[in-house]
């Protein structure tokens, strides 16, 4: 016999886990979610929200000290780490709070403890048993270390990279994927000596050339030294450093960051007791609706297929209860999906880059221009920034966009938005945008793929 029963039960309350269970919760479900550490998951404590927090103090930082081509005279800033913890730790209490009161204006009820399938709609948590029409696994993912390497000591991965207490000297990052550019551009801007390695042959590999480029140009003149097409080997971790090589050279830093990828947190779900398949690449197998194969579970997040992305989890949740509820879903293109990374300069996506249309046989145009073409970046003082449009020639789809500047995590959506309403770029080119805007130049490179750019 249950000790309780619910309409629904998500195991994880990170951006996924807590969406899926207030959405829920509005389509009438008697709902509860259930979380083994604390509310807002890796997301909101150890992950997206920390290290934004600490991005934007290295952001403040680098316009006190650009402050004087403003006209403005202003002495060295001193950081006081310190202070950057305790504003970082006040952000997410304020988060976390803030989805804790968001769970019980929605009547959803929070079970701590580690949650496992236990049968035909029935969820274990410790001792307790709950029953439930419909269960939404969001468990998120966890960090993994490279070969021949091993959390512990002064090796770490990007959570604690975030979390540390004092500000080190110097610091290796490994990976130079959207995690590790953030933190080499943060820790780089706030006086660390960075070291940030790639085993391919570009920082942030799986993005545009193009923009690529351009954000490793970005990221070489905050000081850091980057290493790409690079294996790091030998890493010994003691008291107060770690040792190691590459490409015939050595190394010692004060913390060694592991950033080159995460695995599913699946382990403690009882899987494969309740029959839920995994695909062959190890995360959850599920359709469009995300159902996996036993009738009632259902999967979102990092520990199904697809970007690991705080608001795609999001979404996917939403399409699991709707479509337990019976309403109509459709699922995720997640090619266009925004992604976004939050290094300096800032560097924002979605759909297919240059060469994968190329690939795909798509009669490619490309609209391409700096920020300085347009009033809005020499006003602010970026010049350096690129946007680029992606597009197929006959019919004027907008197949992807790319941009690397200031402001690019919030310019993309404009290209999202207008590829989800079925527009494409000879509209984005005719749509008034405001002077002087940043937009503008979303608009001009628009009209460079068209054929008409005015600005450039």
């Amino acid at each position: 016999m249950a000790d309780s029963a619910y309409d629904c039960v998500v195991i994880g309350s990170g951006p996924g886990g807590y969406v899926t269970a207030i959405r829920a919760a509005q389509l009438g479900m008697r709902t509860a979610v259930i979380e083994k550490d604390k509310v807002g998951g890796r997301c909101l404590n150890y992950a997206c929200i920390p290290a934004k927090a600490v991005l934007r103090v290295a952001d403040v930082l680098s316009e006190v000290r650009d402050a004087d081509e403003f006209g403005i005279k202003v002495g060295e800033p001193e950081v006081d780490f310190a202070a950057v913890g305790a504003r970082r730790e006040k952000v997410i209490s304020t988060l976390t709070r803030g989805v804790a009161g968001l769970l019980k204006k929605n009547k959803v009820d929070l079970i701590e403890g580690e949650g496992a399938l236990a049968g035909p709609g029935a969820v274990a948590v410790g001792e307790q048993r709950i029953s439930a029409t419909t269960i939404v696994l969001a468990t998120g993912s966890l960090k993994r270390p490279i070969p021949g390497t091993a959390f512990g000591g002064r090796v770490i991965g990007t959570e604690e990279a975030w979390a540390l207490s004092e500000l080190p000297k110097t610091m290796a990052v490994i990976g130079a994927g959207a995690s590790g550019a953030e933190i080499a551009s943060a820790y780089a801007r706030l006086g660390v000596d960075v070291l940030l390695f790639e085993a391919l042959e570009r920082v942030l590999p799986t993005e545009d050339a193009d923009v690529s480029k351009a954000a490793e140009r970005g990221l070489k003149r905050q000081g850091m030294k980057i290493f790409t097409s690079t294996l790091v080997e030998g890493v010994q971790s003691g008291e107060t450093s770690v040792t190691f090589t590459y490409g015939g050279e050595s190394a010692e830093v004060d913390w060694f960051v592991i950033a080159a990828g995460r695995g599913p947190d699946i382990e403690a779900l009882g899987l494969d007791a309740a029959g839920v398949k995994l695909a062959a690449s190890g995360l959850v197998d599920v359709d469009g609706a995300m159902r996996t194969s036993v009738q009632g579970v259902y999967a979102i997040g990092d520990i199904v297929h697809g970007p690991a992305l705080a608001h795609k989890a999001s979404d996917e949740g939403v399409i699991a209860v709707e479509d337990a509820a019976g309403l109509s879903t459709h699922p995720i293109e997640y090619i266009d999906i925004p992604r976004a990374t939050f290094c300096t300069p800032n560097v924002a996506s979605f759909g297919l880059t240059e060469a994968q249309a190329r690939e795909a046989g798509h009669d490619v145009v490309v609209g391409k221009l700096q920020y300085g073409a347009v009033g809005a970046g020499t006003v602010y003082g970026d010049r350096t920034g690129v946007v680029k449009i992606v597009g197929e020639k006959k019919y004027g789809e907008l197949l992807g966009g790319h941009i690397v500047g200031a402001k690019a995590t919030e310019l993309i959506q404009e290209l999202v938005n207008v590829r989800v309403l079925e527009g494409g770029y000879p509209e984005v080119a005719r749509i008034i945008h405001g002077h002087p805007t940043l937009s503008e130049a979303v608009m001009e490179a628009a009209r460079a793929a068209d054929g008409w750019l005015i600005h450039g």
